[in-house]
Order: structure tokens, then C-alpha cells, then sequence
């Protein structure tokens, strides 16, 4: 029976600083707090789609230095299997160097992926059947794309519904794409990727129209404060985000996807679903970090009451 979602992406450690103001080149910025933690877009989206309820197989590589030990503390504090993870005897584990803006909570970000950039044929043959008995696969661009392009192939194969994030952002073969039941980019990468700039509705529309000619089902951009567009079945729109003050803004697209996953997982259709992604985006913001912003069940169900 179908029924696990799996992630399959990557983890770093998150080395996090606030500053006044985000430097300009050549500027050194004395910063007011320092934090490391979990982090990687594939292991944020992970642990939110956990916290908020998914049955998650979590699919990454780590090495063997101690920074591994961020990756396996993380798992076991919210009781996320750590059964998939692969090991790396030759690269180090992946790193996010973070400045975060204190006055406005907008972020600087440089990762080295390490670790998770060495995903191989044989790690993916051991999860085959994890793969291949997931009803939805959500994949990033911030691993190896080669594993990502078997992955993606294996999902399809068995029946997954496979979610691309396409993030960071790199070009990628209309093949990868194909058959995917949806992309996720935000406003830069959906332009990046179709050549269309997203403004409004209107030139929404003309980017996912590029995106339905690749073979992609589903489209969703991601507007930051203005919300998320939604394009299936015929009908578009936007679905205006939720408004809170924003501490950090980190992992509030990680955290979208992680709702997004969760919500699809359990019947929701693609607008109840979107919305669900909204508040676990808006409840992130509203915290310093990316895995320990990521809201808990609880809160997400007491947000969207809150806010019906």
C-alpha cells in the first residue's frame, strides 16, 4: 500500500548569523547571534513534512566527520527515521554559510553541498523499493542532478507522484521534468526556467504554459509576501499569503514545500493544499532557524483556525 512520502535531497550544517545589515563586498559585519543547526533543502523540507504529520522517508548523504552528528541529533530529536541516510568516507558533510538581516529578516546564503553532492548509483539502489513505494517523491536541485534524474525515473516507474522544487536554481533537461506531477520554483527560478519574468497573474499563466509544454502536470510559483500561484487543471490564481512579522525568512520555502507534501499525502487537493503550505510558511517566519522554525501539527491546525 502506498501511503510514505519520501524526500530525496540534501542535508548541511546550517552556520547562521544575524547581523545588523547584510554586508556589501569587502565589508566586515560584526553580528549580534550565532547559531548551527540542521539544514539543507531536502532535510528542512524533511522535518517539516514530519513535524506536520507526513510518514516520511528521509533520503540524504552525510560524511563522517562531526558534523554528521548534526544530521543524526536532529532525526532523533523529533523521531524522523535516520534508516536512509548514506555515508560518505571521502567528502565531508555539506555546510550553508546564512546571513540573516536583523531589521528585515532577508537572507545571504553560500552552500557547500559536500557530501550530498556524491550520491551514486549504488546509495540509490538500496532504496529502490522506498522509492518505488511512495505515493509522492519531492526532490530539490541541491544534490547531484545525475541521482536526482534516477530518482525521479525510478518514482515515475512505480506510480510516484514526483514534486520538483527547483531550488537552488540550475538548468536542468526538459526529461527530468516530464511526467512530474508538479514544480514548485518561486518567482526568479520559474523565470530562470522558462524565460518568462512573473509580475502578475497574466505572465504566471505564460510561465506555466512553458512549464505544461515540458510535460509537467501541475505548476505552483511561489510569490513571497504575496502568496502562491496555483495553476491546474485549467484554472489559476493566486492565493494570497498569510500576514505576520517576519523574524527570518530562512526556511520559509522549505517549509512550503513540506506543507505542500504533507497535505497532498492526505487527500487535500492542490488549493487546500497550497493554503496548508501557506501557514506552515508563515508560522516559519515567525522564528529564527530552518529545522527548529518548522511548526509542529498543533500549531498549524491552530494557525488555520485561527485564520479561516
Amino acid at each position: 500500500m502506498k501511503n510514505k512520502v519520501t524526500v530525496f535531497g540534501s542535508f548541511v550544517v546550517d552556520l547562521m548569523a544575524r547581523t545588523p545589515h547584510l554586508p556589501t563586498a569587502g565589508e566586515t559585519v560584526r553580528g549580534s547571534i550565532f547559531k548551527q543547526g540542521a539544514g539543507g533543502k531536502g532535510f528542512n523540507q524533511g522535518i517539516a513534512a514530519h513535524k506536520a504529520g507526513a510518514d516520511v522517508a528521509m533520503i540524504t548523504k552525510i560524511g563522517t566527520d562531526t558534523m554528521a552528528d548534526v544530521a543524526l541529533n536532529a532525526m532523533n530529536e523529533v523521531g524522523l527515521s535516520s534508516q536512509y541516510l548514506f555515508r560518505s568516507e571521502v567528502a565531508a558533510t555539506g555546510t550553508a554559510l546564512i546571513m540573516v538581516d536583523e531589521r528585515t529578516g532577508q537572507n545571504e546564503i553560500v552552500i557547500v553541498p559536500g557530501a550530498c553532492n556524491t550520491i551514486t548509483d549504488e546509495d540509490i539502489a538500496k532504496v529502490e523499493d522506498v522509492i518505488q513505494d511512495s505515493e509522492y517523491l519531492l526532490l530539490q536541485l541541491e544534490v547531484n542532478q545525475d541521482a536526482n534524474e534516477k530518482v525521479a525515473a525510478l518514482a515515475k516507474k512505480g506510480g510516484a507522484r514526483v514534486i520538483v522544487n527547483t531550488a537552488p536554481y540550475q538548468q536542468v533537461d526538459d526529461s527530468f521534468l516530464n511526467g512530474c506531477y508538479l514544480v514548485t520554483p518561486n518567482e526568479v527560478e520559474a523565470e530562470q526556467l522558462t524565460g518568462v519574468p512573473v509580475t502578475d497573474l497574466e505572465s504566471a499563466d505564460r510561465a506555466a504554459e512553458v512549464f505544461f509544454r515540458k510535460g509537467v502536470q501541475n505548476v505552483l510559483i511561489t510569490l513571497g509576501s504575496r502568496g502562491v500561484y496555483v495553476n491546474s487543471e485549467g484554472r489559476s490564481e493566486i492565493i494570497p499569503a498569510f500576514r505576520v512579522s517576519a523574524i527570518d525568512t530562512t526556511g520559509a520555502g522549505d517549509a512550503f514545500n513540506g506543507g505542500l507534501l504533507t497535505a497532498l499525502s492526505e487527500g487535500k487537493n492542490i488549493w487546500e493544499a497550497a493554503r496548508f503550505a501557506n501557514a506552515l510558511a508563515a508560522l516559519s517566519v515567525q522564528k529564527m532557524g530552518t529545522t527548529p522554525s518548522m511548526p509542529l501539527r498543533s500549531e498549524i491546525d491552530a494557525f488555520l483556525e485561527a485564520h479561516t
